[in-house]
Formats: C-alpha cells, structure tokens, sequence
C-alpha cells in the first residue's frame, strides 16, 4: 500500500535505528515505566489510501450544511456576504502565505503597502485619523481599546453597554481581570443603551464607554448622545461597528468616538465554523501612541524613494513588557489583505451599495415578517440589517423546522438574554433574495 505521508518502509526504519544503536522504536521507551504505557494499539480506524481516505472525507463533509445549499438568516457576529472571485484569487498568492507580520523591509515592501493600504481604507471608513495593521477578531480589538482608554485617562473604569456583543462584553471581563479594570454594565431599554441611566453610571472614575454600532439587537445606538455624556466626564467613547453598515452610516468617529474597533468578517472573509477572523482598530489622532499591536507608516529611504516600514512602537511592548499597555506585537496580515482586497474590489460605490442593499431587503423581511400571525416586533427602534422578532414557540423547535427546509433561522436570544425568550435575531445580507425571504415567510406563517 502507498500511504503519501508515510513514506518510510520497514528497511528504512531498521537502517535508522540501527544508526543510533537499537534494534526497535519500543526501546526508545525504555526509560518509561511499563505500567505507565499503553499495552494495546490506539482505537482508531485502520488506514486507508489516499483515493480511499479522499472518499471517506467527502461522505464526511456531506453530513455539512453549506451556505451555498441553505438560505441563511443567522448573523450576531458573523455575516454570509457575497466574497468577489478576485478576492480568493489574490490572497492565494504564494507571496502573500505566511504567520508573521511583515517587519522587515528591505523584503516586504509589497506586503507593507499592502497592510498601509488597510490601514488608510479603514481610517477612512470609521473617519478616524489612524489605524492599526490588524487585530485577532472584534472581540479582541474592543477589549484592547478599552485598555488603551485606560492607558489614556489614567482611570480604570469602563462601562459596556449591555446591547454590547455577549461574547465581546465576556471576552471584556477576561482581560480585567488581570489590568484590575472596574466593568460595569449599562442598561438597555427598546433596544437601545437607556441614556437617562447612562447619564447618571458614567462619573470622573470612568475611563471610557463602550458601545456596539448597530449593537447586537441591530438597534441603532444615538452615538453622538452617547459621546457627549462621555466626554462630558472626561471619559472616551469606544464603538464597535460593523463595517459594512458604514456604507450608509455616519462614521463613528465623525459622531465623537475617539476609538473605533470592531470585527472585519464581514469584508471579504468567509464565515469558516467561527474563523480565522479580523479585528480592526482606528483612534483619533491624540491617540495614536496609545494604539496596539503593528502599525505601517509611509517614508522615503535615503535616496529619496517611497517605502513602507513599521512605526510607533512602544519599547514597552516588546521588552518592558509589564509596563505596556498591550503585550500584542503580531496581527491578522492575510485577513487584513483579504479586507484591503475586499474593500479595492467593490469600490466607494459598490461599498455603499451593498450597504443599502443590505438596509432595503432587511427591512423588506421585517415588513413581511412582522405581518404574519403569530409573529411581532420587539423593538421599534431603527435598524441597519438584524432585527428581533418574538414568536410564542420556543425558537429552538422553529429553528429545527426551518433547517429541515434548507433555511437557516436567526439566532435563539434567550441563550443570552433569558428575558427575551422565544426571541429570534434575523440578519439579512445582500444574499438574500426576495424568494429567500418570502420562502421563509411562508414557512414561518405555516408554524404558527
């Protein structure tokens, strides 16, 4: 038999040991008690050849529900949006594949301007002055710009929004623990941050308010409010948005948010089972020496040539560590490349029309949905693409019917918020057509 990545044979192991002076690999064990070693073979399948392997694998992935099979309505987080042919075709480069950031750049260049170009494109989509050249996920690009606004004001209080991401308001809690960071937690009323309870929470021992645009609702948080309650303590505002809403939203930080984070799925990367996903990260320009992670700047060498190198970082991020603010030195470079490719592929207009085209057919689903028996709306304020909509069955059950039909439902909202129960958080991405959605019209209204 064959085997591709076991290429050894029976007289190649004997030559081996027979170099370094033993005549089995047990004996290579030999310093291992007996009693601690495993007397029989590992319970495992017996191996196959390749063709065979190949076979087994693809009956596996059947037992997979695709996106391109199923018509999907789950987001919170994670977005099925069209990816361009190009996109794939670019990053698949060879010169492109590696772990590391690019910090040498007498051999990167290319992908240096590269990561700038990202830079510059998301500082012009949050309109802020600077960015970073990539975080891990959202999640971790919010947490980080909370310690930065620690860092900042010199205070170590931060207050969430409780419309924040559930997983990025836990992931929040995580990193307090060691920076002994105080968390609190705003309340929500009709979807929204309730801004009389903010107003009284937020004091002069608040480092910053974090707040989600569109939050996890798909509400439309009054931003600029929010901003002004902030500031007015001394406090920062930080915002987690979704790229793409920025298509037809003000940009944050022309609305008074002095840091801007959030998850960069939706620009060009694949859903995949939860990742490889990408956090990015902008600030005001007062800032700029408080950001983390890489960041690529723009000059010219010695004979007056352009070039890219890596800039502004701390001392203390890389030696001095116990006095840095943020202990990440590396980022998400092929992500990143994805979102720079992404964003260059679709342009100003495409960009903006895939926003509004999310926005029409969302609220076309919303209107139709809201009109079946059985079915309401449990919050009336505005939305970008996701909104909420309350059934009297428990979602779990609808959700197993509708996945029986080739849809996948929106996501169960008491699984985080027990009191929004038989709740369900539909997304609607421009992927969705107008038979996707009155194809899940007509299976809901059958349910009730």
């Amino acid at each position: 038999m064959i085997r591709s990545y076991l290429p050894h044979t029976e007289a190649d192991r004997q030559a081996m040991l027979g170099v370094i002076g033993v005549h089995s690999a047990q004996e290579l064990f030999a310093d291992i008690p007996p009693n601690l070693r495993l007397a029989r073979s590992l319970d495992l399948p017996a191996a196959m050849a390749e063709p065979e392997l190949a076979r087994h694998l693809q009956d596996m992935a059947k037992s997979n529900a695709s996106l391109e099979d199923y018509a999907c309505f789950l987001g919170a987080g994670s977005y099925d949006h069209y990816i361009p042919s190009v996109v794939d075709h670019v990053i698949r480069r060879s010169e492109f594949y590696t772990a590391y950031t690019q910090y040498q750049p007498e051999i990167a260049q290319g992908y240096l301007q590269a990561l700038w170009e990202y830079q510059s494109m998301i500082c012009e989509i949050t309109g802020m002055e600077a960015a970073n050249a990539s975080m891990y996920d959202g999640g971790t690009a919010l947490a980080e710009a909370a310690m930065a606004a620690c860092g900042a004001v010199g205070r170590n209080e931060v207050i969430v929004a409780g419309t924040v991401h559930p997983h990025y308001r836990t992931l929040l809690g995580t990193y307090s623990i060691d920076k002994g960071y105080q968390i609190k937690e705003a309340a929500w009323a009709e979807g929204v941050t309730d801004l009389p309870k903010l107003e009284q929470q937020v004091s002069s021992a608040t480092a910053a308010v974090l707040i989600q645009m569109p939050n996890f609702f798909g509400c439309l948080e009054d931003v600029k409010a929010i901003a002004d309650i902030a500031h007015a303590k001394g406090a920062l505002l930080v915002a987690a948005v979704n790229p793409i809403s920025l298509g037809v939203l003000e940009a944050p930080g022309l609305l008074g948010a002095d840091l801007v984070a959030g998850e960069g799925q939706p620009l060009g990367l694949s859903t995949s089972f939860g990742g490889p996903y990408l956090g990015f990260f902008a600030a005001s320009e007062k800032l700029l020496r408080k950001m983390p992670g890489r960041i690529v700047g723009q000059t010219t060498d010695h004979e007056g040539t352009r070039g890219f190198v890596l800039t502004l970082q701390a001392r203390e991020q890389h030696i001095r560590r116990e006095k840095a603010v943020s202990n990440i030195c590396s980022n998400e470079a092929l992500c990143a490349l994805t979102a720079a490719v992404y964003l260059s592929s679709v342009g100003k207009g495409g960009f903006r029309q895939i926003a509004e085209l999310c926005l029409n057919k969302a609220h076309y689903a919303y209107s139709r949905l809201t009109a079946l028996k059985g079915w309401r709306t449990e919050f009336f304020s505005p939305f970008f693409h996701e909104f909420v909509l309350h059934c009297d069955q428990p979602v779990a059950e609808i959700n197993r019917a509708l996945l029986a039909k080739k849809i996948i439902g929106g996501l169960d909202l008491e699984h985080y918020y027990p009191e929004l129960a038989g709740c369900m958080l539909i997304a609607v991405t421009e992927k969705r057509t107008r038979a996707d959605i009155d194809r899940l019209a007509a299976a809901l209204e059958a349910m009730v």
